[in-house]
């Protein structure tokens, strides 16, 4: 069921991770002390080209978001009809 309050408008960001994605980071705290410093720069810079594109997508989105969306008439209710049709 959807809220006719949030039509057009983009779902609420996703904030808490999963399961698995808490395993993954719990992971990483306990091999980084041992990481090669080579290592660490290079996932840095990767993951900060990463966010640079996820910005630039999620800026674009926002951007080109349209801010009237087309209207469609409610569809009419078959509401007392269900016993009427079934035989």
């Amino acid at each position: 069921m959807t809220d006719k309050s949030l039509i057009g408008h983009p779902p609420p960001p996703v904030i808490e991770l999963t399961m698995e994605q808490q395993f993954k980071l719990r992971r990483l705290d306990d091999l980084l002390p041992q990481a090669d410093k080579d290592d660490l720069i290079t996932l840095l810079q990767a993951l900060q080209h990463q966010n640079f594109v996820l910005a630039n997508t999620v800026s674009n989105l926002v951007k080109q978001w349209p801010t009237h969306l087309p209207t469609t008439p409610e569809a009419p209710s078959n509401a007392g009809t269900s016993s009427e049709t079934s035989s």
